[in-house]
């Protein structure tokens, strides 16, 4: 299974358009506000904070960076080549790895492991950008990555976000300029039910070790000057007493 057609060039045009200075992406606030804060959640529950750290769904990399300072080898990988071009260009020292990943592809997906080994996982709104298809097949490639030892952080839009997102649209001067490029390219944020999540990660043999709300900061701002904060909810998830890594055959793409 690999993602569709249409889903894929939105992502690449939606990245191809996307301008190359930061914060001019909606949700591609400063690490700061996102990952510094995730990562107090996330690097308690470790097993091996030496095994290498994936930020599934990179995207320009900001976050990707900010991980690659703190643990010894970092991935960014993300469904578009224009994403990961991007990424590539924010960070000119190299200081993660970067690379097209279709987690939809399970022999992709299989030939990563098999290169990396066991691995921890940092996952921000991939499960409500994908397609109803692919959210399955996304856990099941998260539980590959993970294997025996890793852990995932996952960060998903809360249901909440939905009526936010949807109030912020139907203002009367029309949708926050960095909001109207996700419409435009036919994108659909906050689109899972909260309970969904955690029965998508329970299907791939994954359990849910800790849970809870933190808001998820974004580049926009109200007509006050307020940051717009979108309900957000995350899980550290992992294979307790399971066996998810394993091989596979080598496919296109991935590092």
């Amino acid at each position: 299974m690999t993602v569709t057609h249409r889903y894929l060039g939105a992502w690449e045009g939606f990245w191809r358009d996307a301008p190359d200075e930061p914060g001019a992406v909606i949700w591609d606030a400063e690490a700061a506000l996102v990952a510094e804060l995730h990562l107090a959640l996330f690097r308690p529950g470790l097993v091996d904070p030496e095994l290498p750290v994936v930020d599934l769904g990179c995207g320009s990399g900001t976050q990707t960076r900010f991980l690659a300072a703190r643990f010894g080898r970092v991935l960014g990988l993300d469904l578009s080549e224009a994403a990961v071009e991007l990424a590539r260009r924010n960070d000119p020292a190299g200081r993660a790895e970067y690379g097209r990943l279709d987690a939809t592809d399970a022999g992709a997906v299989r030939a990563l492991h098999d290169r990396l080994g066991d691995a921890n996982l940092y996952l921000r709104g991939v499960i409500h950008q994908s397609d109803p298809a692919d959210r399955g097949p996304v856990a099941e490639a998260v539980a590959v990555l993970v294997g025996r030892r890793g852990r995932a952080f996952v960060v998903e839009l809360a249901e909440a976000s939905k009526q936010v997102l949807a109030d912020l649209a139907g203002s009367p001067a029309g949708p926050p300029p960095k909001l109207r490029p996700v419409f435009a390219h036919g994108l659909a944020p906050a689109g899972v039910a909260d309970a969904a999540v955690p029965e998508l990660f329970g299907a791939a043999g994954l359990t849910v070790l800790d849970s809870g709300d933190l808001p998820l900061a974004t580049t926009e701002f109200t007509a006050d000057g307020d940051r717009i904060e979108l309900p957000a909810r995350w899980l550290l998830v992992g294979a307790v007493g399971g066996v998810n890594g394993g091989a596979g055959e080598a496919a296109d793409g991935g590092v």
